[in-house]
């Protein structure tokens, strides 16, 4: 007889299509992948190198809650350097991860009790409405339009706010539309979290990948909001290290000990041979992170020229950072049929947009962290069968 016990909370998780299609890139060589949001890049060799060492110098037991504090201090010295936010005490104001989803996972659980709210993005990382779900919270959706460059409007925020709300996620760069959001929006979006006294979750797993005239901006920077903004970041992106599950917030000293504490009872800590060489990612491996951007600034530029042959699909908005295109579908299918068109004809991976929210309706996400040859292939095959 099956197991018939699953509690409420997971028999209700949306099912979603990005374990299918990761599954299906895995398995199927034939499939032309431009699903899955991982860099196709081996992890720098000081990286391997390192991890190597860290193993045979038994680095092998468990690591404090917050991380290992050689780890904590070079990422204190990052965030100073790298996105100017002030860091005083690493040990009480930083605390490492298994990669950012699980950041995102125990600042949620930290600060949202069962009934307040939360604002999420509406497209956004298909993570943050599950998780806010997960502990009874109740995620409300601020939507985000191609129309203006899928930009943030204070205005709706400062609207959707009540009393239970209690704070506000922001993706700069974005997952899955590649925007960057302007100094201009979050300075405003830092001025109404002081005037409504919410919490900032800045997801910035993509701060490195930037392309053309944008900049990337932390907000946690801005004066006034150090105490105001947990920011979310990995080395999974940037360092094409997603099999290490290393990734890091940084915010209020409060905040970060009840994370610590809630790491305590969950998974401990990261990997402890993940942070060692975590550590030698931050201090040697910068020229290897600009190597790779580079590498998919060609790639952006060659898929977006493609995607504009193409017939029945749309580049409404370029994006400016991440490594994902983000075309609308003007041929009148929806995300699911146009991607199951697209798998089943053309032998082309794609990730519906509406995997995103109501707003990602009507798109796809193409991810570009893939190999030159195989995105011009992939553009061949989408303007023989799209229409």
């Amino acid at each position: 007889m099956p197991y018939s016990g699953l509690s409420k909370r997971i028999a209700e998780l949306p099912k979603s299509q990005i374990a299918k299609i990761i599954k299906i890139a895995e398995e199927d060589k034939s499939i032309i992948s431009l699903g899955p949001g991982e860099p196709d890049f081996p992890a720098p060799k000081a990286v391997k190198a390192a991890l190597k060492k860290a193993v045979d110098k038994d680095f092998t037991h468990y690591s404090p809650a917050s991380g290992r504090k050689e780890l904590l201090e070079a990422i204190a010295k990052k965030l100073r350097k790298e996105n100017k936010i002030k860091v005083e005490n690493p040990e009480k104001e930083i605390i490492a991860t298994a990669g950012s989803s699980e950041a995102i996972m125990m600042a949620i659980m930290s600060t949202v009790d069962v009934g307040e709210e939360l604002l999420i993005p509406n497209p956004g990382f298909l993570t943050y409405r599950p998780t806010v779900e997960l502990i009874e919270g109740n995620p409300i959706s601020y939507n985000l339009s191609s129309t203006d460059g899928f930009q943030i409007h204070t205005e709706e925020i400062s609207r959707l706010c009540t009393e239970k709300t209690q704070g506000i996620i922001i993706n700069s760069p974005s997952n899955p539309t590649g925007t960057v959001l302007k100094k201009k929006v979050l300075e405003e979006i830092a001025s109404l979290a002081i005037e409504k006294n919410l919490l900032i979750i800045s997801d910035e797993a993509y701060e490195h990948l930037i392309y053309g005239d944008a900049k990337h901006l932390s907000i946690g920077s801005l004066n006034g909001m150090q105490d105001k903004v947990l920011t979310l970041m990995t080395f999974s992106k940037s360092f094409a290290m997603p099999g290490f599950r290393l990734g890091y917030a940084t915010g209020p000293s409060e905040l970060i000990t009840a994370m610590q504490r809630f790491h305590v009872y969950t998974s401990l800590s990261p990997n402890t041979m993940s942070q060692i060489a975590g550590i030698t990612a931050l201090e040697k491996c910068r020229k290897d992170v600009e190597r790779m951007r580079k590498e998919y600034a060609k790639r952006r530029k060659v898929i977006l020229e493609g995607l504009r042959q193409v017939q029945g699909l749309e580049i409404e908005v370029e994006p400016e950072g991440a490594f994902y295109a983000f075309p609308k579908i003007t041929n009148g299918m929806s995300s699911v049929q146009a991607a199951e068109f697209l798998l089943e004809k053309a032998r082309v991976l794609t990730v519906p947009g509406n995997e995103f929210g109501t707003q990602g309706e009507g798109f796809l996400r193409m991810s570009y962290a893939t190999a030159l040859p195989k995105i011009n292939q992939a553009i061949g095959q989408l303007k023989k069968f799209m229409k």
